[in-house]
């Protein structure tokens, strides 16, 4: 492995990434980006061995850079880091085609580990969220499962009391567009007003009271 591309918008976040990797790969070279769209940019137009990617940033999220990240160069392994617990985001991500998943509250030596097993060819998931994975195969799905990536994104937005306008410009969407996703998130969950979608949101763990 030789170069590997980093994707946080918090530099202080970035810069811890960066010394764990340059302890354990000195020779690597590491470049370092803050959004998803410098992600893709980069990822466009050079080589890279390994992307590690937060979720969340500004712009296109982790989650959106990973889909097209796939379309640019499906054999590029991508490695998703988030502060989100593993049921959350976890089977999105391996979906969208992720190597694997990783809280950010792990340890270092399972980041390295991650990065062992994904520079194999390899998928890497905690054993934890492995036995989530197999109760969710024998479960039936919950309302929010079935929205689409986007669709869950604005759920998310919305339940933590963003405005559709700030949505909008949060996602560089049209407000047209965001209403309509609200409309159809609404319909899928069975809601009928932002204050049920907060407490939906709550009761399944998808957000905290400290988030509202």
């Amino acid at each position: 492995m030789n170069k590997i591309i980093l994707a946080d918008d918090h530099s202080f976040i970035r810069v811890g990434l960066i010394q764990i990797l340059s302890d354990e790969y000195p020779t690597v070279e590491i470049t370092e980006v803050g959004d998803g769209e410098s992600l893709i940019n980069e990822v466009s137009k050079n080589d890279f061995d390994l992307v590690i990617s937060d979720l969340d940033m500004p712009g296109r999220s982790g989650l959106e850079a990973l889909i097209q990240i796939k379309l640019i160069k499906p054999n590029l392994p991508v490695l998703i880091l988030s502060i989100y617990t593993e049921d959350l985001y976890a089977i999105r991500v391996l979906k969208a085609g992720a190597s694997g998943y990783l809280n950010k509250n792990a340890a270092p030596y399972e980041l390295i580990t991650a990065i062992q097993r994904i520079s194999l060819g390899r998928k890497y998931i905690t054993s934890e969220l492995a036995e989530k994975l197999l109760i969710h195969l024998d479960s039936d799905k919950e309302p929010h499962e079935l929205l689409s990536n986007r669709e869950f994104e604005i759920f998310k937005l919305l339940a933590v009391g963003k405005t559709i306008t700030q949505i909008a410009e949060m996602l560089s969407l049209a407000l047209t567009t965001v209403s309509t996703h609200r409309s159809r998130i609404m319909d899928k969950l069975g809601l009928s007003n932002n204050s049920e979608l907060t407490r939906y949101a709550i009761t399944h763990n998808i957000i905290t009271d400290l988030d509202t």
